[in-house]
């Protein structure tokens, strides 16, 4: 079973790449080193720091409580599962229009899923 920080280095790498950034920029843009960043992303650092998890929420815009919880850190009040906000926080704003058209290919993917079974 999956912990809470094993989520935590695909997640920061895929906000990461969401927002076109290299470790470079983000290492310049919050002054956490590079290899720092890597090892976060790839899972070798186990217990991040919450300094490091702040600027990095700041940076990519994503709620600082759902990198704690990511991170295994409690995290008083929280309610619903990360899982919930992954995706949201992966894609970034988006649009009423773009939503609906989600949705749909959505349905369209699990009908298609669906048919094979």
């Amino acid at each position: 079973m999956a912990t809470p920080s094993d989520k935590l280095g695909p997640f920061l790498l895929a906000a990461r790449r969401a927002k076109k950034f290299s470790l470079r920029d983000v290492e310049a843009d919050t002054g956490i080193s590079n290899a720092y960043l890597s090892q976060l992303e790839t899972g070798k650092i186990r217990e991040p720091s919450p300094a490091n998890l702040h600027k990095l929420s700041e940076l990519y815009s994503v709620a600082y409580s759902l990198l704690l919880e990511l991170a295994g850190y409690p995290v008083p009040g929280r309610v619903g599962k990360p899982e919930q906000s992954t995706l949201a926080a992966r894609l970034g704003p988006v649009t009423k229009e773009e939503e609906e058209e989600l949705v749909d290919y959505l349905q369209f993917l699990r009908a298609k899923r669906n048919r094979r079974a």
